[in-house]
């Protein structure tokens, strides 16, 4: 069985980040986003010098996930909210991004990359994690439903210069 090994993502992972960003995000997306969106949209929110200033800034968590051999193949950012819903920051954790790479997904990585996720929110205090998913992600909006997320309203999200509707899920915790 493939192993994941998670961390706290320190700045030297920067790199490592923005590479499996765009990764995950094309091997999620790219059957149905148009391509010179897909590729502003890693440009911008992908980029090496977007994980630098994530990494800086104290309000979010990353964490990454990796190889016995350090490859990188996961990681998420938890986020103060950022959703067109009222939130109560000091309540409220968004989950902005959590991605694994195909070759890991099954095997429980995704439920151990939850349970971290649940765990860092409630070490800050929080009562609640949010998210948004977009509608046709059929394996990831599952995977929410079974970990206790339910559907509380929608928003837009830009992909280069075009729109889609995400869903936003939310579960207390």
């Amino acid at each position: 069985m493939k192993s994941i090994d998670w961390r706290e993502a320190v700045p030297e992972d920067a790199e490592a980040l923005s590479a499996l960003g765009a990764a995950t995000f094309l091997a999620t997306f790219a059957h149905d986003h148009p391509g010179p969106a897909l590729l502003a949209h890693l440009r911008d929110a992908h980029s090496v010098a977007y994980y630098r200033a994530a990494l800086a800034d104290r309000a979010q968590t990353l964490l990454i996930g990796e190889t016995p051999l350090k490859a990188p193949v996961a990681y998420m950012v938890l986020t103060p909210p950022d959703l067109p819903i009222p939130t109560e920051p000091e309540r409220d954790v968004e989950i902005k991004r959590l991605y694994l790479l195909p070759d890991w997904h099954g095997g429980g990585h995704g439920d151990r990359a939850m349970s971290l996720a649940v765990a860092q929110a409630t070490a800050h205090g929080a009562k609640r994690l949010l998210l948004a998913v977009y509608p046709r992600n059929d394996r990831a909006r599952g995977f929410y439903a079974r970990h206790g997320f339910e559907q509380i309203g929608e928003t837009r999200f830009m992909v280069g210069d075009t729109a889609f509707t995400d869903l936003i899920y939310a579960r207390p915790l």
